[in-house]
């Protein structure tokens, strides 16, 4: 995944010339998409439902040193108890008291769960790079 939000994207470009930057606060979430959004806009969230938390309460991702250019999860995301639903991507939002998106990206491939599946994205298969 390697598409940054157009707003943070822009503190970035700001922060390598010298602007302030303030790190968006962790850890960040994994917000399970139904439908992607952009580099502008939002896609659409799985609702709460079985064993998924929409906003907030979606499961956190940390990662490991950035290097070579990306930086890759460093535990699993897994959801337990899954409704019945296709998921064709996800985006990484802060733990801000009001939360920034700062990541998106589809799947490589549209995952389809039954009720009560597991969704899970291995330790390492979640990659960012600039």
């Amino acid at each position: 995944m390697s598409n940054l939000d157009q707003t943070f994207s822009n503190k970035l470009l700001d922060a390598s010339c010298g602007t302030a930057f303030t790190a968006p606060a962790t850890p960040l979430t994994c917000r399970l998409m139904t439908a992607n959004g952009s580099n502008t806009s939002n896609g659409t969230e799985l609702a709460t439902s079985g064993g998924y938390t929409a906003g907030t309460g979606a499961p956190t991702v940390t990662f490991a040193a950035a290097t070579g250019g990306s930086k890759a999860s460093n535990v699993a995301v897994t959801v337990t108890n899954m409704p019945a639903t296709t998921i064709n991507g996800i985006e990484l939002w802060s733990a801000d008291s009001t939360p920034v998106r700062t990541w998106w990206g589809p799947l490589t491939a549209a995952k389809t769960t039954n009720a009560g599946d597991t969704f899970t994205i291995a330790s390492g298969s979640l990659t960012l790079a600039m």
